[in-house]
């Protein structure tokens, strides 16, 4: 073998020494990135996502491409990523409810151990709408007939076991009232059912607020720490006497075992593209807001509330025995 050739054959060596994960993140990304995401096209949630996506799409210099998969209470996405390549090509949008599953579902995976976490992203502004021809001018009328006719009182979510419903029934269970539950896959067929008179009530994020602005719809109460500035007239939960507060912080997974360079480099880019001005006017349309955790601080986060939900599943009887 001649000089140059065993040189060649020992820089290949070398090369072959070097971490095959290290420089596939090196290279990353080389190809469009898909973001799965839990609701529908049309909807508060896809609306924002895909300016979230467009904004990151900038910055990686790769297409991020927002794919829906909606139903199963928002946790498809988080599913989704458990067949998913650990190669950063495949991230999901991780809903409160993927906190839930161990409780709720038959399921193989950990929600804890088999997801990595990117970052959170922002959080719903939430609250009870009824149509505007409604006999419920306030929540007190809703109380009241509710109280009068248990259980004919019906009301839509985005879900069997997302955040709208769950919290829709502790505050039932606080009111002492027995309330009908229509699930929906997402905001858009919801407000459609209630704007119809198809049903009583929605609880929702504020993807009612166009319906509401255009004289359809009427908040009944909200669900944040304070009043949104939208709907002024519409008194937070903690005003009508219930200690409870839910924003339902979400961000973005992705599959066990990516590797941190890529991790870091998501990361980066989706915290970059959240800082973006046209992504914080697409949240405010919804008046949802910026909600940024590391990716240290979403696992402390996720964490911290699979022990929290584990409470509220239980004191609902919504467990896996009941």
């Amino acid at each position: 073998m001649s000089r140059r050739s065993l040189l060649c054959a020992a820089t290949l060596a070398a090369c072959g020494l070097a971490s095959p994960l290290a420089a596939l993140a090196q290279a990353f990304p080389a190809k469009p990135i898909k973001l799965v995401i839990a609701f529908p096209a049309g909807g508060p949630t896809d609306i924002t996502m895909r300016q979230l996506a467009d904004n990151a799409s900038k910055i990686l210099g790769q297409p991020v491409i927002v794919d829906n998969k909606p139903g199963a209470g928002g946790t498809l996405p988080a599913q989704a990523l458990q067949t998913a390549q650990p190669d950063g090509y495949t991230v999901a949008q991780i809903p409160l409810g993927v906190f839930r599953l161990g409780y709720t579902t038959k399921i193989n995976w950990d929600p804890l151990k088999d997801i990595t976490y990117v970052l959170n992203v922002t959080g719903y502004a939430f609250g009870i709408v009824v149509p505007a021809n409604s006999p419920f001018k306030t929540w007190a009328d809703f109380v009241a007939y509710a109280k009068a006719n248990p259980g004919k009182l019906t009301y839509g979510s985005t879900g069997n076991l997302t955040s709208p419903h769950l919290t829709t029934e502790i505050i039932a269970q606080k009111a002492g009232i027995e309330l009908q539950h229509v699930p929906y896959k997402g905001s858009a067929d919801l407000m459609l059912a209630v704007v119809s008179g198809q049903l009583m009530a929605a609880a929702d994020s504020t993807g009612f607020a166009p319906q509401v602005e255009a004289g359809k719809l009427r908040v009944l109460n909200t669900w944040g720490e304070k009043r949104l500035a939208k709907f002024p007239d519409a008194p937070t939960l903690k005003e009508l006497g219930y200690d409870v507060v839910q924003n339902s912080p979400f961000g973005i997974g992705a599959p066990k075992g990516t590797s941190p360079e890529v991790v870091k480099k998501l990361h980066d880019a989706f915290k970059q593209a959240m800082e973006e001005p046209s992504y914080v006017a697409a949240l405010g349309r919804y008046d949802m807001l910026p909600d940024y955790m590391s990716s240290a601080q979403y696992t402390k986060f996720a964490q911290e509330t699979v022990v929290k939900e584990k409470v509220v599943i239980e004191k609902l009887g919504l467990g896996k025995g009941s």
